[in-house]
């Protein structure tokens, strides 16, 4: 049962896994580092810099996704065993435990309840934080096609600079060529890297996060149709369950407190025959009080003690300085 938390996290690692190794094979033989550190342009620098923040946004996504499901998992075999009134006490988590307050609140205000609407409600947060990876794979997508432009813009001031140095000044005409052939770079890398990373990296990573948040809306309110909807409605039969789950919960606490109170008397017991033993090996037959003032006057003398050690340690240097002053 509690595997199902781990699905969307699972999905995530593969499609992470399988985009490296496509990645890898893909720019193996390209040099695309050695051209994103000599990039004219930068566009490159930006899209896998924005790549980069998609990336950790999605993946903090779907831990937080992963700790809801894991914690709803849970919350679906208290609502078997008990309903509405065991889970009541148990949603202490993000927008879960905010869901379960809202839905409480409206049903003891006996208000119309709307469970769809409120599950909507409450992980509205978490769609848009997919949301807003699918427009910043668009952005990537977008930024691409502008690196197409500048670097075609580049080759075409390259090659006009080439056209005019031709047969006049071959430094110039190859300092035109090496411009040209840098723009055609750009706008072939910015291309490929706006679409593979935005177009298809990125979109498939928020198309997952999106599938975790539904899974998690849908198993709310399955567990809140099916479990706990009989509990919604104001009857003698619910108050009838919630007197009874109060007389559990304060059993249990009464219960608790007897155990508290026996651990207690057994610690005094204890402490009683230890102080009698104390006392049968005080062959003196000194107080306590006695024992405790030689114990004090001990410890501060031996505080006394360390407080000289410590300031000799510092002062070591001074006499060290005065020996030689006097010879």
């Amino acid at each position: 049962m509690f595997q199902r938390g781990y699905r969307a996290l699972i999905l995530w690692a593969i499609w992470s896994a399988a985009a490296i190794i496509i990645y890898a094979g893909m720019y193996h033989d390209t040099d695309l580092f050695v051209f994103v550190g000599h990039d004219p342009s930068r566009i490159t620098w930006v899209i896998l810099g924005l790549f980069a923040v998609g990336i950790i946004a999605s993946f903090i996504l779907i831990i937080y996704l992963t700790l809801e499901s894991i914690k709803v998992d849970k919350l679906e075999i208290i609502a078997k065993r008990s309903g509405w009134l065991g889970i009541e006490h148990s949603s202490k988590h993000l927008c879960v435990a905010n869901f379960f307050d809202s839905l409480k609140t409206i049903v003891l205000n006996n208000g119309e309840l709307f469970i769809e609407s409120l599950v909507e409600v409450e992980f509205s947060v978490y769609r848009r934080a997919a949301h807003a990876l699918e427009v910043l794979g668009n952005l990537l997508i977008t930024l691409g096609l502008v690196g197409t432009v500048v670097g075609l813009t580049l080759t075409l001031t390259g090659l006009t600079s080439s056209l005019d140095a031709l047969g006049q000044d071959q430094d110039q005409l190859m300092r035109g060529l090496r411009s040209a052939m840098g723009g055609m770079g750009t706008a072939f890398y910015t291309t490929l890297l706006g679409s593979v990373l935005g177009g298809v990296l990125l979109r498939v990573f928020a198309h997952i996060n999106e599938n975790g948040i539904d899974s998690l809306e849908n198993v709310l309110t399955r567990i809140c149709l099916v479990y706990c909807s009989a509990d919604f409605k104001p009857s003698t039969e619910r108050d009838i369950r919630t007197l009874n789950n109060e007389v559990d919960s304060l059993s249990r606490k009464i219960e608790y407190l007897q155990s508290c109170l026996a651990n207690t008397k057994n610690l005094i017991t204890d402490f009683s025959t230890e102080f009698a033993q104390l006392n049968q090996q005080n062959d003196e037959a000194v107080s306590l009080d006695k024992i405790l003032l030689k114990r004090k006057k001990y410890l501060d003398s031996l505080r006394e003690e360390f407080q000289l050690k410590r300031m000799n340690k510092g002062m070591w240097w001074r006499v060290f300085i005065k020996s030689f002053r006097r010879e």
